[in-house]
């Protein structure tokens, strides 16, 4: 009997991650710092939750099914917003909205993809994207980044084969935090272009991006639909986490065949996830600009308190929208490490082994820390909690303890 294809993956990391908090206990005075998981845990603003509770109490389509490639209206809006975003031309039919961003990514490689064809993926990869890519035949192709994570569009052209079909970039990077320069964006592009393959440009956290301006420029290209597949996610910006809603920028013919696919899923993204999203995008530009600032600020949080961690032999090699990605100085693997940051620090953070191929030394060598939940007085209580991790495990080994 052959295994199933949900055995052809690992385990869901961050369900992974929180069983190692089985058994652990943390002083009122000494609290868990959670860093593992890149989610708001804040309710959406007042506002929006008034509205989605008129919804619920008012508005009886909500609790109906809805059109499988989403509302008419938030998939108009949304082409209006990014449009004006990006400098290009996006009709409300390039819009299909998907049960979260992780279901639009599934959707897409649906549509690209059969038995053994190839997906390249730069490497440290979002976990999800390797995980579906495994359950659905398919070969992920890991494509390492630079000292800075950054991928390189020559390196990639050498790992392009007959059976290659797409070339998935996360910016900001998820779980570097890095953002992809335009030039290197567009760089991927020609690539894909040239070899008549997709490039899926997954965008979660483009409202937290530091620079000023559109990310990229490639729907200024009136042939951008050829080439170009976006997924965006609605559940950072407006805390709708729970909600699920997401959403796939393409060609009206690729939302044709994600139209088989999201139906025999889901059939449609949730009513009161999409009508939230929908009114966040009318009313909320004000407390989003705020939302940014706030990230953004932690982010200088990261960036300024590094010094007392690199003393002591930690680098940061990626930081941006919700992560910073570290290097650490340790003699064990990531994975080892993590679960006794737990238990000797009171703080829990994914391993690096969690974003790379098996047996990676690099991975080894590599943690992922989420801030988008603690403040900057949290970060400075986390940057305590990590040195003075690395102070004991050096005392640790220069007096010979195991």
């Amino acid at each position: 009997m052959s295994a199933p294809r949900t055995a052809s993956t690992f385990a869901p990391p961050v369900m992974e991650a929180r069983r190692w908090l089985e058994g652990a206990v943390f002083p009122p005075d000494r609290p868990l710092i959670n860093v593992s998981q890149a989610a708001p845990v804040d309710p959406p603003p007042a506002g929006l939750r008034e509205e989605m509770a008129r919804l619920v109490r008012d508005d009886p389509a909500t609790h109906l099914y809805g059109p499988v490639l989403g509302l008419p209206d938030l998939r108009a809006e949304l082409a209006q917003r990014t449009g004006a975003v990006y400098g290009g031309r996006i009709r409300a039919g390039n819009v299909a909205i998907t049960a979260g961003c992780n279901q639009a990514f599934c959707a897409a490689i649906a549509t690209l993809t059969t038995e053994g064809d190839e997906v390249i993926l730069p490497v440290p990869w979002y976990f999800n994207h390797k995980m579906w890519l495994d359950m659905a035949g398919v070969a992920a192709v890991p494509l390492p980044c630079d000292a800075e994570l950054l991928p390189d569009p020559d390196h990639a052209a050498t790992l392009i084969t007959p059976r290659t079909r797409a070339i998935v970039l996360v910016t900001p990077n998820n779980p570097g935090g890095v953002e992809y320069p335009a030039d290197l964006v567009a760089g991927f592009a020609h690539l894909a272009r040239r070899h008549g393959i997709a490039l899926i440009v997954d965008e979660t956290y483009r409202d937290f991006h530091s620079r000023p301006g559109a990310p990229h420029d490639l729907f200024t290209d009136p042939d951008w639909a050829d080439t170009l597949i976006q997924l965006y996610s609605f559940s950072k910006s407006y805390r709708l986490t729970g909600h699920r809603v997401g959403a796939m920028i393409a060609h009206p013919d690729r939302l044709a065949e994600a139209e088989k696919f999201l139906d025999t899923v889901a059939i449609c993204a949730p009513q009161l996830g999409q009508r939230a999203a929908l009114w966040g995008l009318r009313n909320l530009d004000q407390w989003l600009a705020g939302e940014r600032a706030e990230i953004l600020d932690r982010r200088a949080a990261i960036e300024e308190g590094l010094p007392r961690l690199a003393d002591r032999g930690w680098r940061l090699m990626g930081v941006g929208a919700y992560f910073a990605y570290l290097r650490h100085p340790f003699d064990l693997p990531s994975d080892r490490l993590a679960r006794q940051l737990v238990h000797q620090a009171g703080v829990l953070a994914l391993p690096g082994t969690m974003f790379m191929p098996d047996g990676d030394a690099d991975g080894a060598r590599q943690m992922r820390i989420a801030f988008a939940n603690i403040d900057r007085d949290g970060i400075a209580r986390l940057y305590d909690r990590l040195a003075d991790f690395t102070a004991q495990a050096a005392l640790a080994r220069g007096s010979g303890a195991a």
